[in-house]
């Protein structure tokens, strides 16, 4: 029952609950820490920490260190910098971003005492690691029974204290588990630091949380990364046992069985690599919208407010609009019949131009659309497979990263075409697009829900979507009752584009492919990024 005071972070630890955390956009606030190496212990130890500065990519720290300097000592130095992301103290709580590591002699020797060099070690800040340990003969623990064996993992910390990061499963009633694989930031293992110390204890489970400690080793993050190798057994040491048994060798061996590391990209990494969103609206001007003359009409034009498609549209297509460089947008309407001769389309360019159909802005489909209502007669089916297959032929073109196609469908109702529809969508999926379906007014929505995918996941003639591409919202959902039209249409983009960036990461994912390197950031005359000591 050894080690029972450490063990209440060890049961009630859970890496994985709660909520996804919101990608963060780096507004950089930077804090410099420094540390001192021990010329007999090699430990580092931290010696104190800048001000923290707001808001900028060059920043110049006021507060100064000030240490002792011996001539005759090597005197090694280590500068950590950080993007600070709240005001805990804690540094594993911010984003590292690179470390330098220099002599206080080199510094007194630089000319003006003033040294540059370029930040490093920042990488593992996206990194995720994966491994998958074995142990073979653990000590037995349980009177009746083997032992149900479990990991914890602890970084070391500055100060020589061990903050946990992470619990392995459970293994029932064995002394040779195989524990299943698992996925950890880099940056949780060793912040930044591969030399630094990781211990890993090993426990018995008990139904009452009092887990028996059967031993401990330690690794490094370097000596994990050589993978499976005689380098990555390790012996099970029960420090207790091992003073009171002079004949004791250990309690057991834990092996690495593999080891792999995986950047990983925020949807924010492609945008700022170059990667362009392409924003498609289909408008349904099928009579059951009603004549756009009558106020009752979900075509209505009221000279006083937007009606429901306008703002769904000016709603979604204001953010989408910032990820465009051209501000191009191509706008179709389905289910109408054009002037002259009146044929039937589901596929019809809302400014006339079959040859241009493109948009400037989002003012501009709303002027397209406005100028299509007098034009066009309001008739039917409601057909999305050919508006859907319209943006996949533009997707299919560009597979290699450097667009994303978001499709916003606006319609009143019920689907006429929904296996073909389907068909689009299965295919659709193996593309660089997604799609928005908002439905306006009061029909009811069944069919959309069905192409939404989050329950059941949409299939055609037996071949399941490779990925969710739908994400349908009825926009009655998100009037406000005080008839606040600005809350309403904020809602409504908050939702039907919160899962835009997942479906863009799991397509680049899908077929590999990685960001573009961002372009440098732009420097003022006279400013560097190096460390500027």
């Amino acid at each position: 029952m050894d080690k029972l005071d450490d063990m209440a972070s060890v049961y009630e630890f859970d890496p994985f609950t709660g909520n996804i955390p919101a990608t963060k956009v780096e507004i950089t606030v930077s804090l410099c820490v420094l540390y001192t190496q021990g010329i007999e212990t090699k430990q580092w130890r931290e010696f104190g920490r800048t001000e923290v500065i707001d808001n900028t990519l060059n920043p110049d720290f006021v507060r100064k260190f000030i240490l002792d300097y011996f001539f005759e000592e090597k005197q090694n130095l280590r500068f950590d910098l950080y993007d600070v992301d709240s005001k805990s103290p804690d540094l594993s709580k911010h984003d590292f971003l690179g470390q330098m590591f220099c002599t206080l002699g080199e510094i007194v020797g630089s000319p003006a005492s003033r040294l540059e060099k370029p930040l490093g070690g920042g990488k593992c800040g996206r990194d995720s690691a994966t491994m998958q340990f074995c142990a073979n003969k653990l000590d037995k623990k349980d009177f009746f029974g083997k032992s149900d064996p479990f990991m914890v993992f602890y970084r070391s910390n500055e100060d020589g204290t061990f903050t946990i990061c992470h619990k392995t499963e459970v293994v029932k009633n064995t002394l040779n588990p195989v524990w299943q694989s698992f996925t950890i930031p880099v940056r949780a293992l060793c912040n930044g630091d591969y030399d630094r110390t990781i211990k890993v204890e090993v426990y018995d489970w008990d139904r009452d949380g009092s887990h028996d400690f059967i031993g401990e080793f330690t690794t490094s993050y370097r000596e994990l990364a050589r993978g499976q190798s005689q380098f990555n057994v390790y012996e099970v040491v029960n420090p207790k046992k091992k003073m009171k048994k002079k004949k004791y060798v250990n309690s057991g061996t834990v092996t690495l069985l593999s080891f792999s590391v995986e950047s990983e990209f925020t949807f924010l990494d492609y945008i700022k690599g170059g990667t362009q969103i392409n924003f498609t609206v289909a408008i349904d001007f099928t009579a059951s919208n009603g004549n756009p003359s009558q106020s009752t009409s979900l075509h209505y034009m009221n000279p006083y407010q937007m009606n429901a498609y306008a703002m769904a549209l000016k709603a979604v297509g204001e953010i989408i609009q910032d990820y465009d460089s051209d501000k191009m947008f191509p706008a179709l309407g389905f289910g109408a019949k054009l002037p002259p001769d009146g044929r039937v389309s589901h596929e019809f360019p809302l400014n006339g131009n079959i040859e241009n159909p493109y948009c400037n802005g989002i003012e501009g489909i709303l002027e397209a659309y406005h100028q299509s209502l007098k034009t066009v007669q309001l008739y039917g089916p409601t057909n999305f497979a050919p508006v859907v297959n319209h943006v996949a032929r533009y997707a299919a073109a560009v597979q290699d990263g450097s667009q994303y196609f978001v499709l916003l469908i606006i319609t009143d109702g019920v689907i006429s075409d929904m296996s073909q529809t389907k068909e689009a969508i299965v295919n659709g999926a193996k593309l660089p697009m997604s799609i928005i379906i908002v439905g306006v007014g009061q029909a009811e929505f069944d069919a959309m829900v069905e192409l939404d995918g989050d329950d059941i996941r949409i299939s055609s003639r037996g071949k399941l979507a490779e990925r969710d591409i739908v994400q349908f919202v009825p926009f009655r959902d998100y009037m406000d009752r005080t008839g606040n039209h600005v809350l309403s249409m904020a809602r409504l983009a908050k939702d039907v584009l919160a899962e835009i960036p997942d479906q863009f990461i799991s397509y680049m994912k899908s077929r590999g492919i990685k960001p573009n390197p961002a372009p440098p950031p732009y420097t003022p005359p006279g400013h560097t990024h190096h460390t500027q000591i």
